[in-house]
């Protein structure tokens, strides 16, 4: 009974989702109301995870985590995924595909998230993460009337499939070499000069860095953002990013904690690789949605720079980084809902010329927010990346700090760029007025927030540096 206390949040969505499911079959017409107890279901869900906040346990026989850290990402998830709803409702309706099927598939994905943060095994693990692909694959392609969604989802669904295969051989590699699936017992039994048990690392980071879209194994991500409707783009580049660092973090350093010195190497050519990949690659591009797939391949590095370091700053620093990116993806794909015209959305980034003359507080918005995802003080995004930065540099790897520091620069080059086609460029057409309250909210929220994240910058520090505490 007490194990189940510390899952009621799991439990919680469980039943909450098949709730929705049977309410969906029998009432016709539901996708408002359904979306409405959604969105409300998933914020009651944040205080039953803070609830568990500070308790430190192991349950299911050393399985399954409840900690600082897992419950932080907890939160987190929930927080995304609500957003991904709010601001989205009106877009739904406008492309056809309200449809109360995809708050129940939002639901499992986040459940499925919910497994891979607090696991302790990679049976756990696998489980979850194929619970949050699944519904991925489906949402993906949800839009029957587009070619590009459908031709979306079976991209992901083929390379998803082929990442889960290498998990699962990764994942057999360390068992057979082991004799145990467990976190815990796997870090026991670790030893140099088990090389089996090296290869099975490898292809477990390999399987884990599809998730986050990590180069080199990010190849999916720009396509499958731009053919899927933009509300489910706007969920990929949010929750998924979450709870797959989260499993990275717990991998690495529950399960390989003694391997460092094995993996180090191969996180800091990932990471270097997405920063570099993610700021060259975005520059040609014209489709703002795959501008913002590259963009999130670019931050994925930073995060995985900071996991580079092997210690509590960078793990802290990682966590203090995925928060900040969150919030700037829910103002940035708030930002790109609003851009249509005659009701049809505008992707290509020429359509926003003169916005800053046809709505002008849209323009200073979306101006807010390019300028923090491009790191620029005193905004949200400058922290986060100075914390990354400083934790890097405190564990002397200077050639990292330096890489990352350029590719910040040569990645502000194309968000400079849109902000200059919508303050300087020829005046288009006027977008549609937007009415959505959801939307509105979404929007100002998150760019009050980047904007004077700079007054208590200390409030999310020392929330992470808690969280990291767990893995001393």
């Amino acid at each position: 009974m007490i194990e189940l206390k510390n899952i009621f949040p799991e439990i919680f969505l469980m039943l909450s989702l098949l709730f929705l499911l049977v309410a969906g079959v029998f009432l016709k017409n539901s996708f408002s109301l359904i979306k409405k107890i959604t969105i409300i279901l998933l914020l009651i869900c944040i205080p039953l995870v803070y609830v568990n906040y500070d308790n430190q346990i192991l349950i299911f026989n050393n399985n399954y985590s409840i900690n600082n850290f897992s419950n932080l990402l907890k939160i987190i998830i929930l927080i995304s995924s609500a957003f991904s709803l709010i601001f989205t409702g009106q877009y739904l309706k406008r492309l056809k595909i309200e449809k109360f099927e995809y708050m129940i598939l939002i639901l499992c994905s986040t459940l499925g998230m919910f497994v891979m943060v607090s696991t302790n095994n990679l049976i756990g693990l696998y489980l979850g993460i194929e619970l949050q692909s699944l519904s991925l694959y489906v949402l993906s392609s949800i839009d029957r009337n587009s070619l590009k969604s459908s031709e979306s989802g079976v991209k992901y669904f083929v390379l998803g499939a082929l990442s889960s295969g290498l998990f699962l051989y990764g994942c057999s590699l360390i068992y057979g070499f082991t004799g145990s699936t467990n976190y815990l017992i796997i870090n026991e039994n670790f030893t140099v000069e088990n090389i089996g048990l090296i290869f099975g690392l490898v292809f477990v980071i390999v399987g884990l860095a599809f998730k986050v879209s990590a180069v080199p194994f990010h190849m999916w991500t720009p396509d499958v953002y731009e053919g899927s409707p933009t509300a489910v783009t706007a969920f990929f580049a949010l929750a998924p990013k979450v709870a797959g660092m989260g499993a990275f973090i717990q991998i690495l350093f529950v399960a390989f904690g003694g391997a460092f010195a094995e993996w180090k190497t191969i996180i800091i050519f990932i990471s270097v690789a997405s920063m570099i990949l993610g700021s060259v690659a975005a520059i040609g591009q014209t489709n703002i949605k795959r501008l913002m797939a590259y963009s999130s391949i670019g931050h994925m590095g930073y995060g995985l720079a900071g996991l580079a370091t092997g210690s509590l700053s960078g793990i802290s620093a990682t966590l203090s980084y995925i928060f900040i990116y969150v919030v700037m993806n829910i103002a940035a794909f708030t930002s790109i809902l609003f851009f249509s015209r005659d009701k049809k959305y505008c992707e290509d980034i020429r359509d926003l010329g003169g916005l800053s003359k046809n709505h002008p507080v849209v323009a200073v918005c979306f101006c807010i927010i390019l300028f923090s995802l491009a790191g620029i003080p005193p905004l949200a995004g400058f922290f986060a990346k100075f914390y990354i930065f400083k934790s890097v540099i405190e564990s002397e790897m200077y050639i990292l700090a330096v890489i990352g520091l350029l590719s910040s620069v040569i990645s502000a080059f194309y968000y400079l760029r849109i902000i200059k086609i919508m303050y300087f460029d020829t005046e288009q057409e006027k977008f549609d007025d937007i009415s959505g309250v959801g939307m509105k909210f979404s929007l100002f929220s998150s760019s009050f927030l980047i904007l004077f994240y700079f007054i208590n910058p200390s409030f999310l520090v020392n929330i992470t540096e808690i969280a990291s505490k767990v893995f001393n």
